[in-house]
């Protein structure tokens, strides 16, 4: 049995996903975080916290790196850790070097770094040749009028750093190009204090649906699992408000938006990882959105789960641990999967959600909902979600309109 040292997680799906993976591997893991209470504050479901079935629950600064390599090293003395990994964009990097300090498994702390900074993605996939949308690297605003009035409006207003589509939007004048680029300097750390850096990408708004292709990257091969559509929504924002795995693609498509991925994963020198790539299907062609370096969020694992068995947390486990794992899909009865998210239509406290009496219904394999007492924001980014639900369609590609349908059916009424 192992014993994994998990840094810091993301507080849904993965906060539970990640240890479960954890577990049914046969290994054990100790949690280390500056501040536990950012987690219990966001409990993913009834019952204890998944992550309080660490052997261990460990507080250690984990911003600042440096001091932390040491901690890390007389903690590994005491307990005997295998291997390290997170599920934390924000903590992707740091975890690299941790694995690199200690001879462990993992991916070049460089290459995470180029993943996880789209100002530093796109400078490598343009080198390498690999297609995506043009682009300028902006810093003050002199810099970015230049390069709005050389792309062309509307463009894609980007912060190089975060995560879940905040502060992701289209702009289509000079006047929401400066309400854009004043928002981002008004957020100057992330959700997790760590400061955040001041730099603004601009980019050509590209057309065409959104897919992302899920992968494992073990010994410089890529294994594509599949490729998930996404349901965009809430212009000028990008907020994904569902997904289907697979997509309904045509083979054709299908090959041509998976070989974009994996040249961007190679691109940017990933290996040993498993990876959640963002494409766009354009009128010429796939086109990068992103490259991530960890497992899909917004329950996309799970839906590869249930159509194909390839369980990509526990993949991510065992990378982590060394191990080459063998990624073979298994027959489940289940043609397609899709979830949807229920986004608030406004700012404001929940009363009640109506209409989940129908979430009772065959198909429906998972669902939640906010409580009554919830205050939601404003539906701009994926962290604004009241709920969600999961569907299988065990005979063809219906999974994403019936839970379009399920979802259309929930109704948010506010306090007053």
């Amino acid at each position: 049995m192992g014993h994994l040292l998990v840094v810091e997680s993301w507080v849904g799906a993965m906060s539970g996903l990640l240890p479960r993976a954890v577990r049914e591997a046969g290994h054990g893991f100790s949690f280390l975080t500056r501040d536990m209470q950012h987690y219990l504050r966001s409990s993913p479901g009834p019952g204890p916290h998944p992550l309080l079935a660490a052997d261990n629950v460990l507080t250690v600064e984990t911003n600042e790196v440096g001091p932390l390599l040491g901690r890390v090293e007389k903690l590994h003395r005491a307990l005997g850790f295998d291997g390290v990994v997170t599920s934390c964009d924000y903590y992707l990097p740091t975890v690299a070097m941790i694995a690199e300090r200690l001879g462990w498994a993992g991916p070049s702390p460089e290459a995470v770094e180029r993943a996880c900074r789209k100002d530093l993605t796109r400078a490598a996939l343009q080198a390498h040749g690999v297609p995506g949308p043009e682009f300028a690297v902006t810093n003050g605003w002199d810099e970015a009028v230049e390069a709005a009035r050389r792309i062309g409006f509307p463009l894609v207003v980007k912060p190089v750093d975060l995560c879940a589509g905040m502060f992701v939007r289209v702009v289509r004048n000079e006047t929401e190009l400066g309400d854009a680029v004043r928002a981002l300097a008004g957020f100057p750390v992330n959700a997790r204090q760590q400061v955040r850096n001041p730099a603004v990408l601009l980019e050509e708004l590209l057309d065409g649906p959104e897919f992302s292709v899920e992968t494992v990257t073990v010994d410089g091969r890529t294994t594509v699992i599949g490729v998930t559509d996404k349901s965009i929504v809430g212009a000028p924002w990008f907020v994904e408000s569902g997904h289907m795995f697979p997509a309904a693609l045509s083979d054709k498509e299908t090959s041509e938006v998976s070989a974009t991925a994996v040249a961007a994963i190679e691109a940017l020198g990933l290996d040993r990882v498993v990876g959640h790539t963002e494409v766009k299907l354009t009128a010429k062609g796939p086109r990068i959105v992103e490259v991530n370096p960890r497992p899909a969020g917004n329950r996309i694992t799970e839906l590869v789960r249930r159509t194909t068995g390839v369980d990509l947390p526990m993949l991510h486990v065992q990378l982590a641990l060394g191990e080459t794992p063998e990624v073979t899909p298994t027959p489940t009865g289940a043609r397609s999967a899709a979830v949807g998210f229920l986004l608030p239509p406004h700012r404001g406290v929940v009363a009640e959600i109506d209409g989940v009496d129908a979430l009772g219904a065959a198909d429906v394999v998972e669902w939640s909902v906010k409580p009554a007492g919830h205050t939601a924001g404003d539906p701009t980014s994926n962290n604004a979600y009241l709920g969600h639900v999961m569907v299988v369609d065990r005979v063809g590609s219906g999974a994403r309109a019936r839970v379009e349908e399920l979802v259309a059916g929930l109704k948010v009424r506010y306090a007053e």
